[in-house]
């Protein structure tokens, strides 16, 4: 497989690294600490992930435990927290704050299915676009009498299979965190 496929694939494993990581922050009902990862908090003017501030505990399966070092932080991590869009409200001791997943409605389990199909219909986009990207300029050094139609045909197959492969990868990692989502 020439460089130039490898460069298509790594492009590809980005867009499923990427959709793995937005179903990371998608609220199951279980408690998962990288639902915290997009939340900043401004310390000391400075935006700061939270799991750079405290130490993120889950002592049971819907509560996570957020335990600043600073304990100055913690109505600056609360505020973040509310701020958010994560539609879970913080409990703060003074020391810890604790948040309280709340079981899903099936109502909630429909609407999250539809968020996680968006993200898997983006990231196919994605990749069917970084095919027709790659299989132009093979059809551009085919203009240029750089390469053969022979060439151009064995390059527009090799990328349609690394198009495949990813799309039926995105796929089963799609109906994978939908049987989570529904079995909650």
């Amino acid at each position: 497989m020439p460089s130039d496929y490898k460069q298509v694939e790594e492009k590809m494993r980005k867009i499923m690294d990427s959709m793995i990581e937005e179903f990371g922050t998608i609220r199951a009902g279980r408690a998962n600490p990288t639902i915290l990862d997009k939340i900043h908090v401004d310390y000391y003017g400075t935006p700061t992930p939270i799991n750079q501030m405290a130490a993120i505990s889950v002592p049971e399966a819907r509560m996570l435990v957020i335990q600043p070092w600073d304990p100055s932080t913690i109505k600056g991590i609360e505020k973040a927290i509310l701020a958010s869009d994560i539609g879970i409200n913080p409990q703060n001791d003074g020391k810890l704050i604790r948040l309280a997943f709340p079981p899903l409605t099936e109502e909630r389990r429909k609407e999250i299915v539809k968020t996680i199909h968006k993200y898997s219909e983006e990231a196919k986009v994605s990749v069917r676009s970084i095919r027709r990207d790659a299989v132009e300029v093979y059809k551009e050094q085919k203009k240029k009498s750089i390469i053969t139609e022979d060439d151009l045909k064995d390059a527009e197959k090799e990328i349609q299979e690394l198009t495949d492969k990813y799309c039926k990868e995105l796929e089963v990692t799609s109906e994978k965190k939908e049987k989570e989502i529904m079995s909650v």
